[in-house]
């Protein structure tokens, strides 16, 4: 499955950001779950029980499928953090 973004403003800033320690843009007003996805990054985390792959999947802040590290702050919401320029982000992708 793959994502693709709707036509935005013309001249909507880029955003500079790191995942996983790699750089990927992002449009100013998208949020991190959204940057995710258009960078076609679709795992976030896995799951604590069974170690399943999981992926943003409300995107208004209900289900905590989109949990990562911003900044260094653990468990944050993807879906409701707005995307800045230098932000560090950090998923739960590791192989188990």
């Amino acid at each position: 499955m793959s994502y693709a973004r709707l036509p935005g403003p013309a001249k909507a800033r880029i955003v500079r950001m790191t995942v996983d320690g790699q750089p990927i843009s992002a449009r100013e007003g998208d949020t991190v779950a959204t940057a995710l996805l258009a960078s076609g990054r679709l795992q976030v985390r896995r799951s604590a029980v069974s170690g399943t792959p999981r992926a943003p999947y409300c995107q208004m802040g209900v289900c905590f499928e989109c949990l990562v590290a911003i900044d260094g702050v653990a468990d944050r919401q993807a879906c409701l953090v707005p995307v800045h320029d230098g932000m560090i982000v950090t998923t739960d992708r590791d192989e188990r």
